[in-house]
């Protein structure tokens, strides 16, 4: 595209919107995670500026995500004791992102079922309107993510600080309630955290606020871990990864869907990765593709890479200047941010249909959200992929059934006109033909074996028509290999009519074949009737 003063003028547009949006979102994030309101800041900026730079869609905007901050705030727990373990997960998750992009594995990354993604995107809000409760009613954060927040609560109720409580409830109602017209001019975050600091400063002192920002530009992270430490930090590593690139690839697909652009999947993990491996070398936190920034990017006007870049820099800009002032917002305000963004997490609109949806569907949503609340997310994502797969799984064995079709041919109709045709039974059929039209795997397998083989020992002979199949997977290769012993053993003999395209390599490959002599594999019905004719001897 031609870049013009309009299309700068876009970008300056989106950039600054952009960097409004994404302030209170950043330092709420940062506390929430354990490592502070500055490397919030610090991931904001690192991560959004070499996403931009790097990534694979022009107008994704990059920074700290709910779920990258979810798993973060448990990697900080298990590694308080020294912090520069934790950023080493970040950095090494960073590395496996950029692996996944090199590897071109961008392009699966999408294909996560809708019902996996609502449950665990689900379940994140509900820890994190957990875990904001306590600062919300003025007490310290708890280890142990959702659980820990859980034990802490009758310690938090019994001592209630009521000026955190006002500062919380007031933030919370001003970004439930800020009028929409008024959205595009200050967002409802900004405004909201604007409201919970102003009480906090002019009014509500006892409430706890954020404390020291560390001054100047942030500095590398030294030292490498061991070999040993690195084995126990690929399976966090690993959760950072995936969640950061599924968080991506989404919100890229938001983007597409407004722009009518389509973005690069792998160059997008790619640029993902460097970001986050660059926001744990300065004690970031890391990040992933931020729908709603992208989003107010977009309407304001935002086209290339450049607003991405910009807010990465104002954001910086922000960081220099408005440190000292940034250590007093209260605590209570960003748990106040954070209880709407939670609440707008959980996807309500799907529980709220889930009586409409399949029974296995529900299964897999409400077991992956049930996961990552109580166990972790990593695990949660995995046995959620696994349940969705066999929920998929189970409706292709219906799809794949239904389109094999078993039918006898009458000798009088198929073979012709028989020489003793007066002593012959018009309802003989002495000749089978099994089609397989479309696609077939494992899903279907055991059923077309037992469903097919009843059939089989009805005939002398059983024609396997391939014209339609379109695709064989491994499974379904050694299911006609079944079906062919099936026959051999009942004394039928078979034919092979219209092998071709993939069903033919699958097959061959396999060695399926090897007891189908040359001549009983035919192109056409006529040539499968001429054979059927030779064997039966008619």
């Amino acid at each position: 595209m031609n870049y013009d003063l309009r299309t700068l003028r876009g970008d300056v547009f989106g950039g600054l919107t952009s960097t409004v949006v994404a302030l209170p979102f950043a330092l709420s994030f940062g506390v929430a995670s354990g490592l502070g309101a500055a490397a919030g800041l610090y991931g904001a900026i690192a991560v959004g500026f070499f996403a931009a730079l790097f990534g694979g869609t022009r107008t994704v905007i990059s920074g700290p995500a709910p779920s990258m901050t979810v798993a973060m705030a448990v990697i900080v727990t298990a590694h308080a004791a020294n912090l520069g373990e934790a950023l080493s997960i970040v950095v090494l998750g960073g590395l496996l992102q950029v692996l996944l992009g090199a590897l071109g594995a961008g392009r699966f990354v999408v294909y996560t079922p809708y019902v996996v993604v609502s449950g665990f995107m689900s379940g994140i809000g509900v820890i994190i309107m957990m875990i904001e409760v306590l600062p919300l009613l003025g007490a310290p954060p708890a280890p142990g993510g959702f659980m820990g927040a859980i034990r802490a609560l009758p310690e938090a109720v019994g001592g209630i600080n009521a000026d955190a409580l006002g500062v919380g409830a007031a933030t919370l109602a001003a970004f439930a309630f800020w009028p929409r017209r008024y959205a595009r001019f200050l967002p409802p975050p900004l405004m909201a955290l604007l409201v919970g600091s102003l009480l906090g400063v002019l009014w509500l002192h006892e409430a706890p606020a954020i404390g020291r920002i560390p001054a100047g530009l942030p500095g590398l992270q030294p030292g490498l871990p061991s070999a040993g430490f690195l084995l126990g930090a690929l399976q966090p590593a690993i959760v950072l990864a995936l969640l950061g690139s599924i968080d991506s690839l989404l919100a890229a697909l938001v983007a597409d869907s407004l722009t009518g652009s389509r973005h690069n999947p792998n160059r997008e993990l790619v640029g993902q990765g460097i970001g986050n491996v660059a926001a744990g070398l300065i004690g970031g936190l890391p990040g992933a593709g931020a729908t709603v920034s992208t989003v107010t990017n977009i309407r304001a006007g935002g086209q290339t890479p450049f607003s991405g870049v910009l807010r990465a820099v104002l954001l910086l800009a922000l960081l220099l200047g408005f440190g000292p002032y940034v250590e007093s917002i209260p605590l209570a305000a960003l748990a106040g941010v954070l209880m709407k963004v939670g609440w707008d997490i959980v996807d309500w609109r799907l529980l709220a249909r889930l009586r409409h949806i399949r029974r296995e569907h529900v299964f897999v949503m409400l077991m992956t959200l049930a996961l990552t609340v109580f166990v972790d997310l990593l695990t949660a994502v995995a046995i959620g992929l696994i349940a969705a797969g066999m929920a998929h799984a189970r409706h292709l064995e219906r799809l794949e059934i239904d389109n094999v079709v078993s039918v006898p041919m009458l000798d009088h109709i198929f073979l012709g006109d028989l020489q003793d045709a007066a002593s012959v039974n018009p309802y003989a059929a002495r000749v089978g033909l099994v089609s397989l039209r479309g696609s077939f795997t494992v899903a279907s397998s055991h059923e077309l074996v037992a469903a097919i083989s009843a059939d089989i020992k009805d005939h002398e002979v059983v024609i396997f028509d391939f014209s339609s199949a379109t695709h064989l997977d491994d499974s379904a290769a050694m299911l006609i290999r079944r079906l062919m012993d099936v026959a051999a053993q009942e004394r039928t003999a078979f034919i092979v009519m219209g092998l071709a395209g993939d069903a033919a390599r699958t097959l061959r490959a396999f060695d399926v074949l090897r007891d189908a002599p040359g001549e009983r594999v035919v192109e056409t019905l006529d040539e499968a009737r001429e054979c059927a004719k030779k064997i039966l001897g008619v």
